[in-house]
C-alpha cells in the first residue's frame, strides 16, 4: 500500500510542471473581448485624437473593438481615478497628458498615486511649448525679453492656457531661474490665451506650439524659445531653452499610455509593441506631426523614469511659485 502511494505521489509530482502550461492554454488569448481606452478629457484634445487613431489600428490588427471613453473633469483626475481602480487585466488602458505629473502637487487630494497606481506603457508623443510675444514687444531674443521684463515687470505679463497647465508652470520655471517677478494671466484654454496676445491685451504668451505656428510664420507673433530638448522642424529657427541658457527647462504636453498596476507583464509588452507599431504607421505618424507634435514612443522603463523626474520638477515649481493648491 505504501509503495503504491509513493508511486502515485511521484506520478503527480512529475505532472506538476505541466500545470502552468495547461492553465495558460485554458485562458483565452488576449484580447478576447473589447478594450476600453479611458481618456480623462473631453473629445478633441491631442490625447483624445491619438487614442482614437491607435484604437482604430488596434481594432484592425486584433479583431476586437477598442472603445474610447471620455471621462473628463477635475483636471483629468476623474478619469485617472477610474483607471487606477479598474481591473488589472489589460482591458482598461489609460491615455494621459502631462497633468498626470502635475496634479499630485497641484491638488490637495487626487484619486491615484503616480508611482503606484499604474504601469507606464509609453510616452507616445510630445508637443513642446513656446515663449512668444506680440511684435510690439521690443525684445528679439529670450535674453532681451528677460531684461525687458526686469526693467518694467508691471508692464509685461504672461498669458497661459490656465492655472496648473504645463505652459503656466513653464512660465514660472523660467521666472524662478531668471529671478523675475512676473504676473501670469491664466485663461480658459489655449485659444483664449492666444487671442489675448494676438490682440496685445497681454504682451507675452506661453503655450503648446501647434496653434501658435501659423501666426509665427505670418509675422503676427514673435517666438523666443521652445521648451523642448531639440529644435522643431516646424519652426527650425526658434532655439531651445537650453540653447539660450535655461537648462532643465524641457516641458512638453505629452500623450502617454498606462495600465492599472498589477497588469500581467505579457499584456504590458503586447500593448507596448502594438502601440509602437501603430505610431510608426505612415498615416498615423503624419497626423501626429500635422498636429504639431513629435512622435516619441519611449519604452515603459523610460516613461517610468520621466514620470518620476517630472513629478519632482513640477512639485518644486508649484511650491516655489506659491501656487495655491486646488481643493
Amino acid at each position: 500500500m505504501r509503495s503504491t502511494m509513493k508511486k502515485l505521489v511521484a506520478g503527480l509530482l512529475s505532472l506538476a510542471w505541466l500545470l502552468p502550461f495547461v492553465l495558460q492554454a485554458a485562458e483565452p488569448q488576449y484580447p478576447s473581448r473589447p478594450i476600453r481606452m479611458l481618456v480623462p478629457f473631453a473629445p478633441g484634445a491631442a490625447t483624445d485624437i491619438i487614442s482614437r487613431l491607435l484604437g482604430q489600428k488596434m481594432t484592425e490588427a486584433w479583431g476586437q473593438p477598442v472603445v474610447v471613453e471620455n471621462r473628463g473633469g477635475a483636471g483629468g483626475n476623474i478619469g485617472m481615478g477610474l483607471a487606477a481602480n479598474a481591473a488589472a487585466d489589460g482591458y482598461t488602458v489609460l491615455f494621459v497628458s502631462s497633468t498626470l505629473m502635475v496634479n499630485p502637487s497641484l491638488y490637495t487630494k487626487i484619486p491615484y498615486d503616480p508611482f503606484k497606481s499604474f504601469i507606464p506603457i509609453s510616452n507616445l508623443s510630445a508637443s513642446p511649448h513656446v515663449f512668444f510675444a506680440h511684435p510690439s514687444v521690443p525684445a528679439k531674443t529670450l535674453t532681451e525679453l528677460v531684461q525687458t521684463m526686469r526693467k518694467d515687470p508691471k508692464k509685461y505679463s504672461v498669458a497661459t492656457p490656465g492655472i496648473g497647465t504645463v505652459p503656466h508652470l513653464a512660465a514660472y520655471l523660467m521666472a524662478i531661474d531668471a529671478k523675475l517677478d512676473i504676473v501670469t494671466v491664466p485663461y480658459g484654454g489655449g485659444g483664449p490665451s492666444l487671442v489675448a496676445v494676438l490682440g496685445n491685451q497681454v504682451s507675452i504668451g506661453c503655450q503648446a506650439i501647434p496653434p501658435v505656428t501659423p501666426h509665427l510664420q505670418a509675422g503676427r507673433l514673435r517666438a523666443f524659445a521652445l521648451t523642448a530638448a531639440k529644435r522643431s522642424a516646424i519652426v527650425p529657427d526658434v532655439p531651445t531653452m537650453a540653447e539660450v541658457g535655461f537648462k532643465g527647462h524641457e516641458s512638453e504636453t505629452i500623450t502617454g499610455v498606462l495600465v492599472p498596476a498589477g497588469t500581467p507583464d505579457p499584456i504590458v509588452k503586447k500593448l507596448f509593441a502594438e502601440m509602437a507599431r501603430g505610431m510608426q504607421l505612415p498615416d498615423v505618424k503624419q497626423k501626429v506631426i500635422d498636429m504639431g507634435a513629435d512622435v516619441i514612443v519611449s519604452t515603459p522603463q523610460q516613461f517610468t523614469a520621466q514620470i518620476k523626474e517630472e513629478v519632482a520638477k513640477w512639485a518644486r515649481v508649484i511650491k516655489t511659485a506659491g501656487i495655491i493648491k486646488v481643493e
